[in-house]
């Protein structure tokens, strides 16, 4: 198995997201318990939703826990600041309409497009891994190519 780069605040957000959904499974199992006590399982609606959702809590805890087993927090005191790498903060401004947007590259399990935060093995991160300020990047996109200009990288 590889490791997996994360930020500290990454990984305390799988921490977290692995505490709350393990505190949660005793109250499902409770709930099994009381749509079983009702009868008939075969037509029993609320014990099949309770078995669905304890399975797919069961399958995230088991994912979060080999994201943790494989979390390497990356230091940052290593990492060349004059260029973009894990963790970065990046300003690009695309040259077709002059827009100017703030992304950050992350690890595996952090990501969130929402929140402009992406993944150095994505199309745009790798696009973006090694470059510096003032330098044009080129990202292959399925509507084509987009082009950006890095105005700043901060950490």
């Amino acid at each position: 198995m590889s490791s997996i780069p994360v930020t500290a605040e990454g990984k305390k957000k799988i921490q977290a997201e692995l505490s709350e959904l393990t505190e949660r499974v005793p109250l499902i199992a409770k709930a099994i318990s009381d749509a079983r006590e009702k009868g008939d399982l075969r037509e029993n609606a609320e014990y099949h939703a309770a078995r669905e959702e304890m399975g797919m809590i069961n399958a995230r805890i088991s994912d979060l826990k080999g994201k943790l087993s494989r979390a390497v927090v990356v230091d940052e005191s290593l990492i060349d600041t004059s260029k973009v790498s894990f963790g970065a903060k990046i300003q690009l401004q695309d040259l077709k309409d002059k827009s100017v947007e703030d992304w950050q590259l992350v690890g595996e399990g952090e990501d969130d497009p929402l929140e402009n935060k992406i993944l150095t093995s994505s199309p745009m991160g790798s696009a973006l891994v090694g470059k510096a300020i003032g330098d044009t990047v080129v990202v292959n996109a399925p509507a084509g190519e987009i082009k950006f200009k890095i105005k700043s990288i901060a950490y």
